[in-house]
């Protein structure tokens, strides 16, 4: 039943939509994620990332064991097994409350999630146009960002922490679900092309980690967005404001990359997006006062969203057999799941203002990785098919 759908009718792309937003729920969640384990549970900061980057390693391990087999496995049964794990597990998580369990359940849970991830990206990068459908499915995400960032803290307040892991669950059983009705086949690629290129280029390398570097900033400020503002005293229905216009704001940059994908260089973006993500950072930590936190913490992760959009498009072009992208999970979360710890340990130790400086760091070392993509690309494909492309 599920075999007519493809990835260019919307049958097909609704799971794709779904499966993105359950995969990438770490994008959207970590400030209720992180808060509500510190505020609910008792857990120190440090404890509290911890758990978020348990769920984000077993990601990592999952989508590096996953990525390399995405053309020999059947992708749907994947995403359907997958997420209907992650459900289980976050069901299970919603009934305990020791650090020891539920460190078991977050990396279940992280790994059966990536699990169905890795095949949703892998199938999105074997699209007829892989920068527009990730487009999509990155405003999927942005719509699915206001709805969960306007109702879960409301829940949480009203039925405790456990009730973050119940919609967790209800997020994954839903992808599930919606992958067995109408998952969509890959579009099949000249099979000659793939066996050419069984080495991934070294670009395509420094792309990859120039991306885990944006992700790692991502997380680690991502985080604590919501603990900075509650410990400023700017109360919460301050800050629930704040991450709903956040995810208002976030259904701006991935339609935006669409409709700039010819008119924007890939090479501009991916060197901007890094400075950018630095600039905010420091504003949020170093600033003071309610607009100098509200306007940077609403923009914050739209920087992550653009420049991805620009990152997944021109990693496409560097790579036709889509193993590389078929690895976006780990590349998203190798960074993002040092994150929440690095994020807790500096916060324990030097106070918020060190995660500004970390992301001044970090963000250096991503635009050095991303300006070598194109000095060691022009080799692959040459350097006007990629900047414009």
């Amino acid at each position: 039943m599920g075999m007519q759908s493809t990835t260019e009718s919307w049958s097909g792309r609704l799971p794709l939509m779904m499966a993105h937003c359950a995969g990438m729920v770490d994008l959207v969640a970590l400030p209720v994620w992180v808060g509500a384990l510190i505020a609910q549970y008792k857990f120190s900061p440090q404890q509290a990332g911890g758990l978020a980057t348990l769920f984000l390693i077993g990601a990592v391990l999952s989508s590096l064991f996953f990525a390399p087999r995405f053309n020999r496995m059947n992708a749907r049964l994947a995403v359907i097994g997958g997420f209907a794990l992650a459900a289980l597990a976050f069901f299970a998580a919603a009934w305990v409350a020791d650090f020891p369990t539920l460190a078991v359940l977050h990396a279940l849970a992280g790994a059966a999630a990536a699990c169905g991830l890795s095949f949703t990206h892998g199938t999105i990068a074997r699209s007829g146009n892989p920068h527009r459908l990730f487009a999509i499915v990155g405003m999927a995400l942005g719509v699915f960002a206001i709805v969960f960032l306007g109702a879960t803290p409301n829940l949480i307040a009203a039925f405790g922490g456990h009730a973050l892991f119940a919609v967790f669950s209800a997020v994954m059983a839903a992808a599930a679900i919606v992958a067995a009705i109408s998952f969509p086949a890959a579009v099949v690629r000249d099979e000659s092309l793939i066996a050419d290129v069984s080495h991934l280029p070294r670009a395509v390398w420094f792309g990859v980690a120039g991306v885990s570097c944006m992700a790692l900033t991502q997380a680690m400020m991502f985080s604590f967005i919501e603990r900075i503002g509650i410990d400023r005293g700017f109360g919460t229905e301050a800050i629930t404001g704040v991450l709903i216009a956040l995810g208002l704001v976030n259904l701006l940059p991935a339609p935006l990359a669409a409709v700039l994908e010819r008119k924007v260089s890939a090479r501009t973006v991916v060197l901007a997006g890094p400075v950018c993500q630095a600039v905010i950072a420091v504003a949020i930590t170093f600033g003071s006062g309610f607009v100098v936190y509200a306007i940077p913490t609403a923009l914050f992760a739209a920087v992550m969203i653009f420049t991805h959009t620009f990152a997944f498009g021109l990693l496409s072009r560097l790579d036709p057999t889509a193993r590389a992208l078929a690895g976006t999970p780990a590349m998203l979360m190798i960074g993002a799941a040092v994150g929440p710890i690095l994020g807790g340990t500096l916060v324990q130790s030097f106070g918020y203002q060190a995660l500004g400086l970390g992301a001044i760091a970090i963000s250096s070392v991503a635009v050095l990785l991303f300006s070598r993509v194109f000095a060691t690309s022009a080799g692959v494909a040459g350097p006007q098919s990629l900047e414009v492309a």
